[in-house]
């Protein structure tokens, strides 16, 4: 009746000396394996632009997608995906696999949409930072007709004449109409929200001297000031731009407000830390070289290659942003 009991404690002493040994040996095999990292990517990896082709979204993801094939020695593919001011495409890329093989491309609506719908996703803990592209300024621009000199002038002209003057925007709910209703609330003045469908229509009927004023971009708004169909009052950065080192910043004058135009890199949530690094690093090497940064140039960006720490603080940063100006100015899409 002893006997298998009797068995089973003479194997104690072997399973003390063979299980250690099996733990070691396994140990060594995981350590001498490689990272996840050593064999990314191993297929192409698909880029998701949340806006329609031609943009300046799409611009600069075509332009990156080139240079981190080179880098990382696989095709990158754009794939466009437009519809709800970037919601759709950006839900699509967020629900793909978390293995680095899906990427998209984001701007400022990714921090402003939050606001603006009810999203599916958490913008901020069910995604993977990747890595900060270009920056761009914004510039206060004004008909000539508008009988102001600098960014006090026109300050104090709203303030003479509350909800006269008037200010076009992309849409409601864009970067645009945001960013202005900002600089309304920092100064305390009020003009008139004049909504278009896409900054190009917006940008010709402040030209034309339709509406006063317009935050536009560089690409857009320097051709029209060297031939003096815009006035040009101040850019939104922090710093002044090379671009137009001669246009003081709104911060020169006396106003606390920038708004940086951004775009950067996400994955899904789960990445592997290895994983995000080697993209990282790709990305932040192709937007430092020469021939991207010149890219970037031509319409206005510069280069900004940061942490994902840093993309992530300016998302967490941002949201919070939007949110309180969507909600002092009351604006819905509704």
């Amino acid at each position: 009746m002893n006997r298998p009991l009797n068995r089973a404690v003479a194997a104690r002493p072997i399973l003390r000396r063979v299980v250690p040994a099996a733990l070691l040996a396994l140990s060594a095999a995981l350590s001498a394996a490689p990272s996840q990292a050593d064999s990314y990517p191993s297929k192409p990896i698909k880029m998701i632009v949340p806006f329609a082709a031609g943009g300046g979204n799409d611009a600069i993801a075509r332009s990156l997608s080139q240079l981190l094939a080179e880098s990382l020695k696989q095709p990158v593919i754009v794939d466009n995906r437009p519809g709800a001011g970037g919601k759709l495409g950006v839900e699509m890329g967020l629900k793909a696999e978390p293995d680095g093989y899906t990427l998209t491309l984001i701007s400022n609506s990714y921090s402003v949409n939050p606001s603006l719908y009810k999203l599916p996703f958490d913008p901020v803990k069910d995604m993977t930072p990747i890595g900060m592209i270009a920056k761009a300024p914004f510039f206060v621009s004004v008909h000539p007709d508008v009988p102001v000199d600098t960014l006090q002038d026109l300050v104090a002209l709203a303030r003479q004449k509350p909800g006269e003057l008037t200010y076009a925007s992309s849409g409601t709910g864009g970067i645009s109409h945001l960013g202005m209703e900002l600089f309304l609330k920092t100064t305390g003045i009020s003009m008139t929200h004049v909504p278009y469908k896409g900054s190009a229509p917006a940008l010709t009927d402040t030209v034309s001297g339709q509406v006063d004023a317009m935050l536009t971009t560089a690409g857009s708004t320097l051709p029209y000031r060297d031939d003096k169909r815009l006035k040009v009052l101040a850019v939104t950065l922090p710093k002044r731009v090379s671009s137009a080192p001669d246009i003081p910043t709104v911060r020169e004058q006396g106003i606390p407000y920038d708004v940086t135009v951004w775009y950067a890199i996400i994955a899904p949530k789960g990445v592997p830390a290895d994983i995000q690094a080697t993209l990282n690093r790709a990305i932040n090497t192709a937007v430092g070289q020469g021939e991207m940064a010149q890219r970037l140039k031509t319409t206005g960006e510069e280069a900004a290659p940061d942490t994902p720490q840093a993309l992530r603080q300016q998302i967490v940063d941002e949201i919070a942003l939007w949110g309180q100006v969507v909600r002092d100015a009351g604006i819905s899409l509704n």
